[in-house]
């Protein structure tokens, strides 16, 4: 790394070499340590923004002509930023960053350069429907290569086999995914020339999303103390559409650092001119300088980073497991289990139609938390309800109580079971006493770990509804005649519930 640390400061970046180093760590790669004992709120290192690598910093949308980089929507998403990162490694010593890229990665354990095989093994979890490999392969076939093909003198036609293929377009994809900041724009600063800004760009949120994967937000000014929930950023964004993504960078040296569950102790601050690495808390030397991804169930980990984090769960009785696993359930498996062969009737479909409409969920979250989320068993319900209560209830426009009683309990029970049945096996001793086995090669490892953790608080749902029945029979045992009852937790109009992420 003593050529990346030179170009680094060569480039502007300062480094404070007395008290971070870079080294390779067991089980998690390179990453930094502390040399000496660090202080809190010791700047680490700081470099200029026109270091970052961006479609803003790289010279490739200017060269191939603003109107026409519109023209092949490499503006909106993420083909453009790899193909402005494919071409930058492509200039070889001529490029500004190369001596960066060359010290990023070529392999990568994502679920996206898995074989059949072992996606087979991720069967059921969060992970499959979301790891992207089709649209990012119709970016590369319907925008990346029509783009290329325009302009034989930026993309000579002997370059294309080496810099534009398929395998590196998911290399580099794969850079942005598990590397890349979102570092917001400063009025002022380096942003494109404003005679190319249009009415439709001004309109623009500023704060690119970051769904498929900016690594770590940005937070302001060390000084601000204002600091972004990285953690509701990444999870959440990941449930609306890319767009602009010109605020999404990667970042020299910030990108060393690796994260760890609840483990941060430095955060990246932005300036006007610079970024700076600034430790948040006391660190020893010798222990390792983490960033954040956001504290992030095992299943994300695993899609965007290629690792899974194992720390004692206090919902596993202290047993390892990521405290952040959820699991997803959709919502037409409840109108499955609630409607059985009538759910593609037209009663049901206006019902769930009014429901999408009034900003109700179709994926639902349940998670380590011993309350089940308010909004599935409104959304069951709402499918119970008669003809006449459904009437009023669409009149009111409000969602129905989530009233927990002897209708919603089995409804919630079967809901559970069947959701175990889309793993492998639903079987949690099989995948405990696999984990035991020293011959799993990581990627087999892995996808246990995760559908391990999702099963898990399937188990713990479940057992959350046994002592909710034994609440119910004791409310119906002490003569209440119905006045009171067993609520779940949370509202139906929010908490862990979301719109299915794509």
């Amino acid at each position: 790394m003593d050529d990346f640390v030179a170009w680094f400061q060569h480039n502007g970046g300062v480094l404070d070499t007395s008290m971070m180093g870079i080294t390779d760590f067991p089980g998690s790669g390179r990453g930094a340590v502390a040399l000496q004992d660090i202080p809190e709120n010791h700047t680490i290192f700081m470099l200029p923004r026109s270091l970052t690598l961006s479609t803003q910093t790289s010279s490739l949308p200017s060269a191939f002509g603003f109107e026409e980089w519109r023209k092949h929507k490499l503006h909106k998403g993420w083909a453009g930023l790899i193909l402005c990162m494919m071409w930058e490694e492509a200039q070889g010593n001529q490029g500004k960053w190369i001596t960066y890229l060359a010290s990023l990665p070529t392999q990568f354990d994502t679920p996206i350069f898995w074989s059949d095989e072992e996606l087979q093994e991720l069967q059921g979890t969060a992970v499959v429907d979301k790891i992207g490999r089709d649209e990012a392969e119709r970016d590369y076939h319907e925008k990346l290569t029509p783009a290329i093909k325009t302009r034989p003198d930026l993309f000579p036609s002997d370059q294309i086999n080496t810099w534009y293929t398929l395998h590196q377009y998911h290399i580099t994809g794969s850079r942005i995914l598990s590397r890349s900041f979102n570092v917001e724009r400063w009025e002022s600063g380096i942003e494109q020339d404003a005679e190319h800004v249009t009415e439709e760009d001004s309109n623009d949120n500023t704060q690119a999303n970051t769904s498929i994967g900016s690594a770590m937000d940005v937070d302001d000014s060390a000084d601000s103390g204002e600091a972004v929930d990285e953690e509701s950023s990444d999870r959440d964004s990941d449930d609306e559409e890319i767009e602009d993504t010109s605020d999404i960078a990667m970042v020299p040296m910030a990108d060393i650092l690796n994260a760890r569950y609840d483990s941060v102790n430095a955060k990246l601050f932005y300036e006007k001119h610079h970024l700076q690495m600034v430790t948040t808390k006391p660190i020893k030397a010798g222990e390792q300088i983490f960033n954040t991804y956001g504290d992030l169930p095992n299943s994300d980990l695993l899609r965007r980073y290629g690792h899974v984090d194992l720390v004692p769960c206090p919902h596993l009785k202290g047993s390892l497991g990521n405290p952040q696993d959820v699991v997803e359930i959709r919502a037409d498996l409840v109108v499955n289990v609630v409607c059985g062969d009538l759910s593609t009737g037209e009663t049901y479909r206006r019902r769930i139609d009014w429901w999408l409409d009034e900003g109700g969920d179709d994926v639902f979250i349940i998670d380590a938390d011993p309350v089940l989320p308010a909004a599935l068993t409104s959304f069951i319900r709402l499918l119970l309800l008669t003809q006449e209560e459904w009437e009023k209830t669409r009149e009111k426009g409000r969602f129905p109580k989530a009233k927990f009683d002897h209708q919603a309990s089995p409804l919630l029970r079967r809901i559970f079971e069947m959701r175990l049945t889309s793993y492998q096996s639903p079987d949690l001793e099989v995948d405990a006493k696999l984990l035991a086995s020293e011959s799993l090669t990581l990627n087999k490892r892995h996808a246990i770990v995760v559908r391990l953790g999702e099963k898990q608080i399937l188990a713990g749902a479940l057992e959350t509804l046994r002592f909710m029945d034994a609440a119910l029979s004791d409310v119906g045992g002490n003569g209440s005649k119905g006045k009171r009852r067993v609520a779940s937790g949370g509202t139906t109009g929010g908490g862990k519930s979301k719109k299915a992420r794509h």
